[in-house]
């Protein structure tokens, strides 16, 4: 993910003009690693998705409705497929991962995520916020990686989550990088109780 210094994961509705050329290569560093990414389907319709560039790879498109326009390369190259509920109308042509009646049981989606996909041992999550905060909230995350931008960019952008359950759960540092542009990196690794 990506966000300027005052929070915003945005700028004109997208994404784009808060990275540079470095934050581009950690997120195709990160993407080379991943079995599988997914993303909200206003993520993936703002900002273009298409095929990934990673033979074999598969994209999952998250949508309680399955409201999706599967005419994209995303969907016609059988990269793409839906992750959305048992009550949702799925074109024949377009794989799904079904969890829940009325929203997406993320837990059971991550679990199902095999029969669409040689058993994924690395998603990746590449949000929208609603996602994220729905990840977060059932604590499904064990890493975040953050570019933080040098800008402030007001307006009315979203943050890196919204509309989660109030929950917290503890992250440590694990990498912090800066470039010659004062862009900053950062990589967080859950924290895990000590039960013992």
């Amino acid at each position: 993910m990506v966000a300027s210094i005052d929070g915003s994961t945005a700028v004109d509705g997208s994404s784009g003009k808060l990275g540079n050329a470095n934050d581009s290569a950690v997120l195709k560093q990160l993407r080379s690693i991943a079995d599988v990414i997914i993303v909200g389907a206003g993520t993936a319709r703002t900002e273009g998705y298409g095929p990934p560039s990673k033979p074999g790879q598969r994209i999952g498109v998250v949508t309680a409705s399955a409201r999706v326009d599967v005419t994209t390369p995303l969907f016609t190259s059988g990269a793409g497929f839906l992750i959305t509920t048992t009550t949702a109308t799925v074109p024949s042509s377009v794989d799904a991962v079904r969890a829940g009646d009325d929203a997406v049981d993320l837990v059971a989606a991550l679990v199902g995520l095999g029969a669409v996909c040689d058993e994924p041992r690395v998603v990746q999550c590449e949000g929208g916020p609603s996602l994220n905060g729905s990840l977060f909230s059932r604590d499904l995350v064990d890493e975040i990686n953050v570019t933080t931008s040098p800008l402030v960019v007001g307006g009315d952008g979203g943050r890196l989550a919204t509309g989660a359950e109030a929950h917290s759960h503890s992250f440590e540092l694990s990498q912090l990088l800066i470039d010659d542009e004062s862009f900053l990196f950062s990589r967080w690794s859950r924290k895990r109780r000590d039960d013992g």
